[in-house]
């Protein structure tokens, strides 16, 4: 497929992936920055954690369906349609509201809802198709120090994204006239995602799959959307609302339950299935997955809680609280890049997992001791020691998975990796807010009585798009309490999630990295369709 290509044709079109890739986590952390700007604008506060929820949803459910059709057909051509669509939506996100209440689409909120699920459909494709494009340019032996620029390219954006959107929200409003700067943060990806399309479209081989091309399995696909979506509403719906036992929680989780089932039954009779099961008979697929399952879930939760703990706790304001995470991309921008140079060295990629596991777990153990007198700067350091452990993460764990199997099934693999990083991280963020607002329901009630000289100093929401805290500038003494010991609790869980994913990583067979792109040491068998 790419045996012919020059260096240069191969670095070009690595260029246009990772800023296709830089899109997609761009838009996480900038559109976040601008939410309550867009909120207040479209008066939309009802419905506000469904602007990410509807993304997530999306994105989450289309993974695999990326990752199947990048095995049957060509690989730009699917590339250049995610950009398409995210594009398409991100446009149209930055009309919102423009010309008022629409038929079908509703106010402006509604339809801001609807194209950032339409956004999400294209940045699934982002997303899953990196890894892939990647896999086939370069054979695994030299893969890793290229994956490595994918978790620098996450770290990157996650450090730009807030102050960016921020910037365009607060001082955007006069560069074009008449649009709102928060609309800026949504049209910022058209002039990159143009540049993307000149390197894909200029210089990109069109990368046709392997092997014999069937009949894509739509059924199959509509299943596991219809699986995933559900699963994922139930999660992120706000719990305060709608509890775990709430009708229409159980119901959504009944619904994916059933579904999924249905799914496998599909996919176990079908001669094409979005996701050919037999892959998890290699254990490398099966024990990686499960690490990644875990460890995303980790990932999410020093992102979502360790702020909480810098307003809640030390009483900083939400700035320097945003701020504060800065190291945790760096340390996963240095973890990753060097991780990714040691493998394409010396080969051997599990003891660099490994090792970035114990930097991890280290971390998280000073995380979930931390007191109420820890300094501002120590907790910078523990979340850099994180960065640099969930470095290797991302791209060795792919790297892995695509070594040991058949180079025929890369696309399926390859997203299924990301699936269950993302999903995992989906429900550790459920399962952990729920986790805190419990811990905090025991310890706050004295805390938060009003006294004569104070308005109520802490409200705790658990919302649809994960957890929120307004506090006083200075929390009092039984606050800060109450959410060192709710915050130590979650982290005393997130250590568990690092160490069962350690301990899997353990059993993980470090295989010779393959130095084609042809020939793979350890095949999978795949099994006729069920009759």
């Amino acid at each position: 497929m790419t045996e012919n290509l020059t260096q240069r044709s191969k670095m070009l079109t690595f260029a246009g992936v990772l800023l296709a890739l830089f899109l997609s986590s761009l838009d996480q952390t900038i559109v976040a920055t601008a939410l309550p700007r867009i909120v207040a604008d479209l008066h939309g506060f009802d419905r506000f954690a469904w602007v990410a929820t509807a993304y997530l949803a999306a994105s989450t459910a289309l993974v695999p369906v990326y990752g199947k059709l990048a095995d049957m057909y060509s690989r730009r051509n699917i590339e250049v349609t995610a950009i398409l669509i995210f594009l398409t939506g991100s446009a149209l996100c930055g009309l919102a509201g423009e010309f008022g209440s629409l038929p079908l689409l509703g106010d402006g909120m509604s339809q801001l809802i609807i194209f950032r699920a339409l956004q999400g459909l294209g940045g699934a494709g982002l997303l899953a198709m990196a890894f892939i494009i990647i896999a086939d340019l370069f054979p695994p032996a030299e893969r890793g120090k290229y994956q490595g620029f994918v978790g620098a390219t996450f770290g990157l954006s996650s450090v730009l994204g807030p102050s960016l959107g921020g910037l365009l929200t607060d001082h955007g409003s006069g560069l074009l006239p008449g649009v709102a700067g928060w609309r800026l943060v949504f049209y910022v990806n058209l002039p990159l995602g143009a540049l993307a399309l000149w390197f894909i479209l200029g210089r990109m081989p069109r990368l046709k799959p392997r092997g014999e091309k069937k009949a894509f399995d739509y059924l199959s696909a509509l299943l596991l959307i219809a699986a995933i979506i559900p699963l994922v509403l139930g999660l992120q719906l706000n719990k305060v609302a709608y509890g775990w036992a709430s009708p229409l929680t159980l119901g959504l989780f009944a619904t994916a339950a059933v579904v999924l089932v249905l799914f496998v039954l599909r996919s176990l009779h079908s001669d094409n299935p979005i996701l050919d099961l037999t892959l998890f008979q290699n254990p490398v697929f099966r024990t990686a997955n499960i690490a990644t399952f875990l460890l995303g879930g980790a990932f999410l939760s020093i992102v979502i809680f360790e702020p909480l703990f810098m307003v809640n706790v030390l009483g900083v304001s939400a700035t320097r609280a945003g701020i504060s995470l800065i190291p945790l991309s760096l340390g996963v921008v240095g973890g990753s890049m060097l991780a990714g140079q040691m493998v394409a060295r010396f080969g051997h990629y599990k003891r660099w997992m490994l090792a970035g596991g114990v930097l991890l777990l280290t971390g998280q153990v000073l995380l979930a001791t931390m007191p109420p007198t820890v300094s501002y700067e120590q907790v910078l350091l523990y979340v850099l020691l994180c960065g640099l452990g969930l470095g290797p993460c991302m791209p060795l764990y792919t790297l892995a998975i695509q070594n040991a199997i058949d180079p025929r099934f890369t696309g399926q693999a390859t997203s299924a990796s990301q699936f269950f990083r993302q999903i995992g991280g989906v429900i550790a963020a459920a399962l952990l807010g729920t986790v805190l607002t419990m811990s905090l329901a025991q310890n706050l009630p004295a805390a938060t009585q009003p006294t004569a000289t104070e308005s109520r100093p802490a409200v705790v929401e658990e919302g649809a798009a994960g957890l929120r805290a307004e506090v006083l500038t200075r929390p009092t003494p039984e606050v800060r309490a109450a959410f060192t010991h709710a915050i130590s609790r979650v982290y005393f869980c997130t250590l568990c999630l690092v160490l069962c994913g350690w301990v899997a990583t353990l059993f993980i067979p470090d295989l010779p990295l393959r130095t084609s792109n042809t020939v793979c040491p350890t095949p999978v068998r795949v099994a006729e369709p069920v009759k």
